[in-house]
């Protein structure tokens, strides 16, 4: 088996680029800052019985990315690549 590419995103914003390389690390890294947040926020609404209802559905946005974290795993070692078409028919 090959090396799986890991090929670099660019964004461009006028003159300026935004590189992001190794974009499953990437989505992995944001994908866990996003978790942290979800889980903070629905912890400081638990501190007001108002807000108890809204914080509960944060923990649950939260597990949810939970779940995300080892599909990106996954999908980083599993590639789906187009074969080039030939002539050779079976």
């Amino acid at each position: 088996m090959g090396q799986t590419e890991d090929k670099d995103i660019t964004i461009t914003f006028g003159k300026d680029r935004l590189i992001i390389q190794k974009r499953y690390k990437f989505a992995s890294i944001l994908n866990d800052f996003l978790i942290a947040v979800w889980f903070l926020i629905g912890s400081i609404m638990f501190f007001y019985p108002d807000w108890v209802r809204m914080g509960t559905w944060f923990f649950v946005l939260g597990s949810a990315q939970l779940l995300i974290r080892p599909c990106i795993r996954l999908a980083h070692h599993i590639h789906l690549k187009k074969l080039p078409e030939s002539n050779w028919e079976m």
